[in-house]
């Protein structure tokens, strides 16, 4: 099974893509929900800038239901999107890490409209989505083999992220499976 991460800070458009990809028939789940994260006392991420308002708590991935989800062969391609800092032990067992991003006005714009996640109407909340784009975003693109700008058409981007899929896995995951097996 290839599988496929789609991660980037929060307004980026994970979930959308994530849905469209679910609404075309794929194995695609969004690890945004009670099922696959948590709520857990804060501990700063090294190397990341702290960002006034930091919250008490932060939302992690439940790494069980994770490494379950990630240790299953039931479709040809699995996608997962998500951002969560305990993910980095993950981030080998995926064949392609996709950093979806898109500027701040546009990032802003979404968090403040969108309907299906609470995060990022309160102004605290986007102040520190911009401390991340400048401090966890460069993190993650160092991570992921590929970038996709969310502000193309939604189309386009589902298009470009089942292209990467279809490509050949990174080289490291390659080299993996090959020892394993």
């Amino acid at each position: 099974m290839i599988r496929t991460l789609l991660t980037g800070i929060s307004g980026t458009g994970k979930s959308t893509v994530i849905r469209e990809l679910a609404a075309r028939g794929h194995k695609a789940v969004d690890l945004d929900s009670d099922e696959w994260s948590k709520w857990v006392p804060f501990v700063p991420f090294p190397g990341v800038k702290e960002v006034p308002g930091d919250p008490e708590q932060e939302w992690v991935w439940r790494e069980d239901r994770i490494q379950a989800l990630l240790s299953t062969e039931d479709a040809e391609m699995l996608f997962v999107s998500g951002c969560a800092s305990n993910m980095r032990q993950f981030l080998d067992q995926f064949d392609h890490i996709i950093l979806l991003s898109a500027p701040a006005d546009l990032i802003v714009e979404r968090l403040i409209t969108r309907t299906n996640n609470p995060y990022g109407k309160d102004p605290e909340e986007r102040a520190r989505v911009l401390g991340h784009l400048e401090s966890v975003e460069p993190l993650l693109r160092r991570r992921a083999g590929h970038e996709i700008n969310t502000q193309l058409p939604l189309g386009q981007v589902v298009e470009e992220v089942l292209r990467i899929a279809r490509s050949r896995p990174r080289e490291a995951r390659s080299c993996a499976h090959r020892a394993a097996g």
